[in-house]
């Protein structure tokens, strides 16, 4: 189902950093805790360039990870039991309500068998002035099926709208592409599809490798790679003319430190701004 750029810019901006996966392989199973795991935030500022205005500043993400072990004491005991929770909330700030007349909050939540690395279900949020839905994705992986149901929580007698989408192979959600990303390979110069399912629809994704560089980020100077995503278009997740750009660390971490988002309604800067990794558990919840 298509959405514009006006009523799904939090999901495009975590789109925008799930692009870059190398050509769909699977998982290998996970011995060892990932990069992210067991518990990471990463804290994103976005800003506007539209005619004579520059950099204003319109919108923040927050990035969460974070794998529990079903209550063992020993954190490095297997995976049998232990689930790996990745959220996000997207807001609209400072100058974005008096552009485009309207507030918005998105909330995500994506569950994740983190032996295997697949999606199991996700959950969304969508505040957009007063309108407010609530949706749920199942998948099956078994039966390559996902299932879509969104709900109007101001309106509790309205009927479900329900999408009912086929996959074969891996597939993700917007958030577990994100994070699938960072434990592959990347190569300079390769084109990828990358298949994401929004909404019980899926879409191949085509990406391309351009560029790598060294950048300064406020994690310090890092070689990163520059990607494009092909999101726009009548086939895209997103109807009209755009293009998408984004940067990450070329290393074992795959930090997203910059995403460029080139659209009809001006470009969106968003760039990294805090990174926090707890290697604990408990130090993390404790902080929370």
């Amino acid at each position: 189902m298509k959405h514009k750029i006006q009523n799904s810019l939090a999901a495009s901006l975590l789109m925008l950093i799930a692009f870059a996966i190398a050509a769909a392989q699977k998982p290998t199973r996970a011995v060892a805790l990932r990069p992210f795991e067991p518990a990471e935030e990463l804290l994103f500022e976005a800003e506007l360039s539209r005619g004579l205005l520059r950099k204003l500043d319109v919108a923040e993400l927050r990035l969460k990870s974070l794998r529990t072990n079903g209550g063992k004491k020993d954190e490095a005991a297997n995976s049998a039991g232990e689930t790996l929770v990745l959220s996000c909330d997207v807001s609209s700030k400072g100058f974005f309500p008096k552009l485009f007349g309207l507030r918005f909050r998105e909330t995500l939540e994506s569950t994740i068998e983190p032996t295997s690395f697949t999606v199991q279900k996700s959950k969304r949020v969508d505040e957009q002035g007063k309108r407010k839905r609530s949706s749920e994705a199942v998948f099956d992986h078994a039966r390559g099926k996902v299932s879509w149901t969104e709900l109007d929580p101001n309106d509790p007698n309205r009927p479900p709208r329900v999408v009912n989408g086929e996959f074969s192979g891996l597939v993700h959600d917007i958030l577990s592409a994100i994070y699938f990303l960072r434990i592959q390979p990347l190569q300079l110069g390769k084109n990828f599809e990358l298949p994401i399912s929004d909404s019980g629809q899926v879409y191949q994704v085509p990406v391309r490798v351009l560029e790598r560089k060294r950048l300064k980020t406020v994690i310090g100077k890092v070689d990163a790679l520059l990607v494009e995503a092909d999101l726009f278009g009548a086939r895209g997740m997103l109807d009209g003319n755009g293009k998408f750009f984004m940067w990450f660390t070329d290393d074992a971490r795959r930090i997203p430190v910059s995403v460029k988002i080139k659209s009809e309604y001006g470009t969106f800067d968003i760039k990294l701004k805090k990174f926090t990794r707890n290697p604990s558990v408990q130090q993390y919840l404790t902080q929370q």
